[in-house]
């Protein structure tokens, strides 16, 4: 089975083209700017605004499973448009595709915790922008959404560098004690998706951690496990900001979590002082 990676050299795509190769699957990769320095993939540069990039690599790589890892933020052409090139590529090469999404699809005024028969409301450019990527449904009959939430790594996510700068003073800002959310570990998130890649699955799956914390209790777990004084963490309230972005986004993952061999840890578990944490200029 030819897996293809799109967003190979991201952080999440590292990870899962780290899995795919200690699994042996034939794998390939894209990447924007640089590739990727897995050994044993196949790297393809892709631009996913073009549409004749997308259709020339799929066509070319012959995938049995497309899983877009990329991230464009909240630029449209890529975010909300790129999914769709991917889509009709994959359908026409009777490809199966998975989706990454986002918990950021939701408003956070109601349902919570939100599970994968919520419908999206989105407040923000980027959830707006990927709350559209999830018409690849509409698309492609074998398409799965995975929506997920912070995604945490052993020191690499930018969730953990923002720890970091606010820790030690080299930047401004608060971690939030009214957001709330379901971290992930990319690794446990990675897992998952493979496990999802290799069945027959289709529609919405949620995969978030299965705990909820508030960014600055998050940022908390991350400081004490780092050795930095969590007490230095400074703290503010979303909702006295002028930062765009809903409040409690909280996914419930239960019904998903049952089909998987994978456990989607809970941040107290995979951030839990003295558990071995390798510096981000290790390999992996």
């Amino acid at each position: 089975m030819t897996l293809l990676i799109v967003g190979g050299s991201g952080f999440l795509g590292t990870e899962l083209v780290r899995q795919a190769v200690l699994a042996g699957r034939p794998t390939a990769a894209t990447y924007t700017t640089r590739p990727g320095s897995a050994p044993g993939i196949t790297w393809r540069s892709l631009d996913l605004r073009d549409p004749g990039s997308v259709e020339a690599v799929v066509a070319e790589v012959n995938p049995r499973v497309i899983v877009n890892a990329s991230s464009g933020g909240a630029d449209w052409a890529v975010t909300a448009e790129g999914p769709v090139r991917l889509a009709i590529a994959a359908a026409k090469a009777g490809s199966r595709m998975i989706q990454v999404s986002t918990d950021a699809v939701f408003s956070g005024k109601s349902h919570v915790p939100y599970d994968e028969h919520c419908r999206p409301d989105p407040i923000t450019p980027y959830g707006a922008a990927k709350a559209a990527a999830e018409t690849v449904l509409l698309l492609h009959p074998d398409a799965v959404v995975a929506r997920t939430s912070l995604i945490i790594g052993d020191g690499q996510s930018e969730h953990e560098r923002t720890v970091h700068a606010l820790a030690t003073g080299t930047r401004d800002g608060v971690l939030f004690t009214d957001d709330f959310r379901c971290p992930v570990h990319a690794s446990d998130l990675a897992a998952a998706l493979l496990e999802l890649a290799s069945g027959d699955t289709t529609g919405v799956h949620h995969l978030g951690g299965n705990q909820a914390l508030s960014r600055h209790e998050l940022g908390v777990l991350i400081a004490r496990r780092d050795g930095l004084d969590a007490s230095r963490l400074p703290t503010g309230l979303r909702a006295d900001s002028t930062l765009p972005g809903p409040l409690d986004i909280r996914l419930d993952s239960r019904s998903t979590q049952r089909k998987l061999r994978t456990t989607l840890r809970g941040a107290h578990q995979f951030l839990a002082p003295g558990r071995p944490h390798q510096h981000p200029c290790q390999s992996s």
